[in-house]
């Protein structure tokens, strides 16, 4: 998908004031037993076509306003993951914004994921 050069520069900002955790170091921490949510971030739809093994559904739209009600620690470790690591940067920026202290965005999410051959579920 080309995404607007807008798009792009929103994604950059939110970028540098987040963490991102690359698929091999999402990956350690799992196989260690870190304690971490693991939040897909795409749509409904996304999600239903197959998602992460493991990982729970709080989609762009209703993020924000969700999130506290399902992670109310705001010291909860979470990793967010969208289709290639965009939409999760400007969430996890905003879940930032929100008060959560530990949270990472999936660089190249799903698409990184699958290509990792890492478990999925449907």
């Amino acid at each position: 998908m080309d995404h607007s050069p807008e798009f792009l520069a929103l994604v950059e900002k939110s970028r540098a004031r987040v963490r991102e955790i690359t698929v091999a170091e999402l990956q350690q921490w799992l196989q260690q037993g870190r304690s971490l949510r693991l939040i897909d971030v795409r749509e409904d739809r996304e999600w239903q076509a197959g998602h992460a093994a493991g990982a729970e559904h709080l989609g762009r739209g209703v993020l924000e306003r969700d999130l506290v009600a399902s992670v109310p620690d705001k010291s909860t470790e979470l990793v967010l993951y969208c289709g290639g690591g965009f939409r999760s940067a400007m969430a996890a920026d905003n879940a930032q914004q929100m008060g959560y202290t530990a949270v990472w965005s999936l660089a190249g999410g799903w698409k990184a994921w699958l290509a990792a051959g890492l478990p999925t579920a449907i």
